[in-house]
């Protein structure tokens, strides 16, 4: 299972991985066509983003070198943890990511182990946003995820159930932080980071 699953992500094939969160739908996030494939399978406006999730710190700042100052400060307190954490991306790096807004780049650092850790430590770095269909909950459990997408995936990691409330979203590309989604990451914190 983990080793298909690398295998499937490397040769820009969909996976369904186990966040700390949520189940997600990842693709390798290097190349445009396996995001696209993301976008059509979820049913997602392209003018929509998706997270970049790097399998730690190290590897987030390798993939976008220009996380530095304010950013990377906010990234190594927050991260791992369950945020997704959107930056400046002066560099316009992964536009096939950032939808409308390319100047800004959505990050993540899951807290995860066991399975979905195993993938992506062996991968650095996904394209990913939750295994359901545009506008429908979440998904907990491999059960919770539409056939839709199951169907068009090459691996399903199952780790069981998972905690089922999406990251915290926040944007800290302005002055101040706004919160774009209440999640699983505590917000007060986040907000604290820069006080």
């Amino acid at each position: 299972m983990i080793d298909s699953a690398v295998s499937a992500i490397n040769a820009g094939k969909l996976v369904v991985l186990p966040t700390d969160t949520v189940y997600g739908l990842c693709a390798n996030p290097y190349r445009r066509e396996p995001a696209e494939k993301i976008f059509e399978v979820k049913g997602r406006d392209q003018q929509q983003a998706i997270a970049l999730v790097a399998s730690d710190l190290e590897m987030l700042f390798e993939c976008i070198p220009e996380l530095r100052g304010r950013s990377a400060t906010i990234a190594r307190e927050l991260l791992p943890g369950a945020y997704t954490l959107v930056f400046p991306n002066p560099a316009r790096r992964y536009r096939w990511l950032t939808g409308a807004r390319p100047e800004t780049i959505g990050v993540r650092v899951p807290a995860v182990d066991g399975y979905g850790k195993q993938v992506l430590d062996r991968v650095g770095a996904v394209a990913a946003t939750s295994a359901n269909l545009h506008g429908q909950p979440d998904a907990r459990s491999v059960a919770d995820i539409p056939q839709e997408i199951l169907g068009r995936v090459a691996e399903v990691v199952d780790a069981g159930e998972l905690p089922g409330t999406p990251s915290t979203v926040i944007d800290y590309t302005g002055e101040r932080p706004v919160v774009l989604r209440e999640g699983a990451g505590d917000v007060e914190r986040a907000l604290a980071v820069l006080a």
